[in-house]
């Protein structure tokens, strides 16, 4: 036994595993980049049908090479309470299906034995990415090219991993040894426990693929390891899963239970065949002959979609058992009055591209709590009513949290690998968040002009009144504009907004001239009229803020 060979074996085995790995990860942050608003679209189409949940699953993964990811970014969604468990079920049955690409295309890498190996050609396009890498200058491109290395990388890893494998399959000392693993339990016990260390399900599947190829261990061992794979790859969702709300640890479950759902079932269903002499090797050997990537890739694709089509219609009854195992806790719930993020969620700083829209999602609903506490601020200092002024107070905290915290979780997001259209979004955020919370500034100063005008016994005259009403109907509309052309990228909506915000100028400029008129004639005294002043400036400023807001859209207007 040549113990250089050996290690250098050893050596050249871990070193592919780790191209592998590296390559999984450039494919999996240059598609999910690349890809971030069709991405976005998906998931949010998911709940309209268990099939298409299933369907939303599966394309995703396939997107972004992992359904671990997947997993951790439903378990977000659930835990901001944008998807319900069943959705959030159907979606991780699905991207069980979408998982087995990777398999599929290292199957497809292990053909060409009497000519030029699919291997050795697609290995070829690390090169070609590259070249794109060293020379492109444009972001997309750029992307491209981490996509077109991380393909080639992948089956550079697989050769190196495939060399060594052929290398120890030669040595009958460890073909005995590992032909002592023939228990099945034991084999997807090893399987699971790797896959959770490696916490990559492709790693495992493409490894039992090439030991299989190579002889090294039997087409029944490979089969066995590639359901142990789907057991560990739940570890990155359980751990993501036990540090969030009861509903994300009811979803981390569900992966779970149906990973091991669906191997206990093939088990049986193996258990059974061996009672006639017969086993899965032997049947998908039949299936497939002379292709042995094909026959374990195929087995992994059929195991997982026929554990979908399972378990699919037990989806509701899967969710009753986790809510049972997982109970609402009893404890005190905490304060609604307390501050929280609403869509933005921690685990979502591992999908970026979803992250940046649940940002946007958060934005979009603090300008509403913003415009909320103004209108609330004015019906105030017009009536002088402070029934909602606690409702107002919380609201005003709720806006100093994000504008404290959502900045911050911005900040660790542009860390993140994202593409230039998500980071230049990410850019005006910062800048539509502070616009916003002064918003709710200009709201906390009049409803304090509002306290004074109480305490002094004093109030705003009739025709003062029907003015600052009109001033906040027209602030509403202009809010209306500039949301619509902050959601929806909407040209025709921002020159409306700039119309509005100039009626709001010579309303709030009409305001300050009949004011000096009314304190000429006597209507109103001098601490009335500064109030009425300031809330007049106050207003217009709002204006200007909510403008800042809509123009965040003009760098992705198309001309």
């Amino acid at each position: 036994m040549d113990v250089i060979a050996i290690v250098t074996s050893v050596l050249s085995l871990v070193a592919g595993v780790g191209i592998f790995l590296i390559a999984c990860s450039m494919m999996s942050s240059n598609l999910e980049a690349l890809g971030s608003r069709k991405l976005k679209s998906l998931f949010s189409k998911a709940s309209k049908s268990k099939l298409l949940g299933v369907g939303v699953g599966a394309a995703t993964t396939a997107v972004i090479q992992s359904s671990s990811a997947t997993s951790v970014m439903v378990i977000g969604f659930v835990n901001a309470g944008i998807m319900t468990l069943a959705q959030a079920a159907t979606v991780i049955f699905g991207a069980n299906i979408g998982t087995t690409i990777t398999g599929q295309i290292v199957a497809l890498g292990l053909f060409g034995e009497n000519t030029i190996s699919t291997s050795v050609i697609f290995a070829a396009f690390a090169g070609v990415g590259a070249f794109i890498l060293a020379f492109a200058k444009k972001d997309k491109l750029r992307k491209i090219g981490g996509i077109t290395a991380g393909f080639g990388m992948l089956f550079v890893g697989l050769s190196m991993m495939s060399g060594a494998m052929a290398y120890f399959s030669e040595l009958g000392e460890v073909k005995s040894f590992l032909a002592m693993f023939k228990n099945p339990f034991l084999l997807v016990l090893l399987g699971a426990v790797f896959t959770a260390v490696v916490q990559s399900s492709s790693v495992m599947t493409s490894m039992a693929i090439t030991m299989v190829v190579t002889g090294l261990i039997s087409l029944n061992q490979g089969i066995y390891l590639t359901m142990g794979s789907n057991v560990g790859t739940c570890v990155t969702a359980l751990i993501a899963g036990l540090t969030s709300t009861v509903n994300a640890k009811r979803t981390a479950l569900i992966h779970l239970f149906f990973n091991v759902g669906g191997v206990a079932v093939f088990m049986l269903i193996g258990l059974f065949m061996g009672f006639g002499g017969v086993d899965f090797g032997y049947l998908f050997g039949a299936m497939f002959p002379n292709a042995p990537q094909i026959q374990l890739s195929m087995f992994h694709t059929i195991f997982n979609v026929i554990t979908v089509l399972i378990v699919l219609p037990l989806t509701k009854l899967l969710v009753k058992l986790v809510e049972k195992i997982v109970p609402e806790k009893k404890t005190v719930q905490k304060s609604p009055s307390e501050p929280s993020f609403r869509f933005v969620e921690e685990h979502m700083l591992r999908t970026p591209p979803l992250a940046v829209q649940q940002v946007k999602n958060e934005i979009i609903e603090m300008a509403e709590t913003a415009m909320a506490n103004f209108d609330a601020a004015c019906k105030i200092v017009c009536t002088l009513d402070f029934g909602n002024v606690e409702e107002f107070r919380r609201r005003e905290k709720q806006l100093d949290f994000l504008h404290k915290e959502l900045i911050k979780y911005i900040v660790r997001l542009m860390k993140e690998g994202l593409n230039e259209h998500d980071r230049l979004y990410l850019t005006t955020a910062v800048r539509s968040i502070t616009d916003l919370e002064r918003v709710g500034d200009y709201a906390e100063n009049i409803v304090e002009y509002a306290e004074k005008l109480k305490a002094a016994d004093e109030k705003f005259s009739e025709t003062a009144v029907v003015e600052i009403s009109r001033m906040n109907a027209l602030i509403k509309k202009l809010f209306g504009e500039v949301m619509e052309a902050y959601k929806n990228v909407n040209k025709k909506a921002l020159g409306e907004a700039y119309v509005t915000e100039d009626e709001i100028d010579r309303v709030t400029d009409g305001m300050v001239q009949n004011h000096v008129a009314r304190l000429g004639g006597g209507e109103c005294t001098a601490d009335v009229g500064a109030h009425y002043l300031a809330l007049s400036s106050n207003g217009e400023r709002v204006a200007d803020h909510f403008i800042n807001v809509a123009n965040t859209v003009k760098p992705f207007l198309k001309n």
